[in-house]
């Protein structure tokens, strides 16, 4: 029998899932690499290294940035973004809870003798 939600594991669930959502795209995954490869601020060569429209990348950084995953703050005449990895920490934990019982009762079927 599966267990009940309660309102602290809805809204676990309800973060997970906006996490996700902003991860589900090609270009903020690339967005997250140039982060991570660039330690400290980068601003406006974000724009070159995706290769999109600049108002494109826009709206994939306002995505990242509302979900907690970069922050963006204003720094003379541009804005800088950099990763915010603790946002990711729900979704890094869950993801590594997902593993087979001790006992490898999962829902995998045994394989059946062919006749």
């Amino acid at each position: 029998m599966l267990g009940t939600s309660s309102p602290c594991s809805e809204l676990e669930d309800q973060r997970l899932a906006d996490l996700g959502k902003s991860l589900a795209h090609p270009a903020r995954i690339r967005i997250l690499r140039l982060l991570l490869a660039t330690p400290g601020c980068i601003g406006g060569d974000i724009v070159d290294a995706v290769g999109l429209a600049q108002s494109t990348v826009s709206e994939h950084l306002r995505i990242l940035k509302a979900s907690g995953v970069i922050t963006g703050e204003i720094s003379g005449p541009r804005v800088c973004y950099a990763l915010n990895p603790e946002a990711l920490s729900l979704l890094a934990d869950f993801v590594a809870s997902l593993k087979l019982p001790a006992n490898d009762a999962c829902c995998i079927p045994e394989p059946k003798d062919a006749p």
